[in-house]
């Protein structure tokens, strides 16, 4: 079906307030959740409402925790999110990273004892929106297998990198799971009836396969790069515990505070006019999204890409016709 951003918005932040969001809070929430929704990633937007409705009736968010600042060493800060909702604590240490970037440069935020931040991209998106260049990742619970073992040991680790955009134009935004396809994009292919443009995992008996629904059965998705890939995880986990003074996949289990209960992020942020001309840096910019997009496409290709020109896509789509919504995840979302 498709629906109205507002109607969208209105729905989550009723949701979230009758589990027991404050007001405010409710609104930010559901403000993330509707404009992942509206920049076409469904699987961390309106998909995940539920589930998120569902930890905090369980007591695996704590709606009226803050974060605190535990440690200040003046461009590094080490925050406790206190087991609070995870948007309004990235959100906080986002905010947290800008000014320490805009006093020295650089800053660096390691939140620990947080909650799932839903679209990791939100964040990069947010600080590149106001002229900063970001690196972030989280660590997750062990939900894929390293290179080499079919048993879950690793988490899938998103990793987001984000820098403005030319003038004018929408920022760069990779926004990826260290799996080659992420548990959401698969729940949103299987519901679609569809299988994975490429292979993304293993089924049950260790084959590979295109089934969205059979990987996420056997719960063995497949790392990116392969024995690269499991190897970047890796390093995401254990540096997402020690720059945040927290935890990685070793000590998170899912079972007893949900997915990313408990988790680790990292927030680097740099103000990049503080190295270069901010024209200079657009025109930098400009010039190589030239350059890549004026490559000759490959046999099949539906053109060159770089990373976030898809939302723009999705922002004329949603704009003309409203925004996409899977009928089963609406009706799950009103029936709460």
């Amino acid at each position: 079906m498709r629906l109205s951003r507002e109607e969208i918005h209105q729905e989550i932040k009723r949701v979230f307030m009758k589990y027991g969001l404050p007001e405010d809070k409710a609104e930010i929430c559901a403000g993330i959740h509707t404009e992942s929704t509206y920049d076409g990633i469904y699987s961390h937007g309106i998909n995940r409402v539920a589930r998120f409705a569902d930890y905090l009736k369980k007591g695996w968010v704590s709606p009226g925790a803050d974060p605190t600042v535990e440690k200040d060493l003046g461009a590094v800060k080490i925050i406790n999110g206190n087991m609070g909702p995870g948007i309004l604590n990235a959100l906080f240490s986002a905010d947290q990273a800008m000014e320490m970037a805009e006093k020295y440069g650089i800053g660096m935020v390691g939140l620990k004892n947080t909650t799932h931040w839903m679209r990791g991209g939100t964040y990069g998106k947010y600080v590149a929106e106001k002229g900063y260049v970001a690196i972030m990742w989280t660590n997750t619970e062990a939900c894929m297998p390293a290179w080499g073992s079919k048993e879950c040991r690793l988490g899938n680790n998103p990793f987001v990198m984000a820098c403005p955009g030319p003038k004018d134009g929408p920022v760069m935004l990779l926004d990826m799971a260290i799996s080659q396809y992420a548990y959401g994009k698969l729940q949103v292919l299987r519901l679609a009836g569809k299988k994975l443009p490429l292979p993304g995992g293993f089924d049950k008996d260790g084959n590979i396969t295109d089934d969205p629904g059979a990987i996420e059965e056997s719960m063995r998705i497949m790392p990116i790069g392969y024995w690269k890939g499991s190897s970047f995880s890796a390093m995401l986990d254990i540096l997402g515990a020690i720059l945040s003074d927290g935890v990685g996949a070793a000590d998170l289990n899912a079972s007893e505070k949900g997915s990313c209960g408990g988790c680790s992020q990292v927030m680097i942020v740099i103000d990049p006019e503080k190295i270069s001309d901010g024209d200079k840096m657009r025109e930098t910019i400009r010039r190589e999204i030239e350059y890549i997009k004026g490559g000759e496409p490959s046999e099949d290709s539906n053109g060159v890409h770089v990373p976030g020109e898809g939302m723009e896509k999705f922002h004329r789509d949603h704009d003309e016709n409203g925004i996409f919504v899977d009928d089963s995840v609406w009706e799950e979302i009103k029936a709460l």
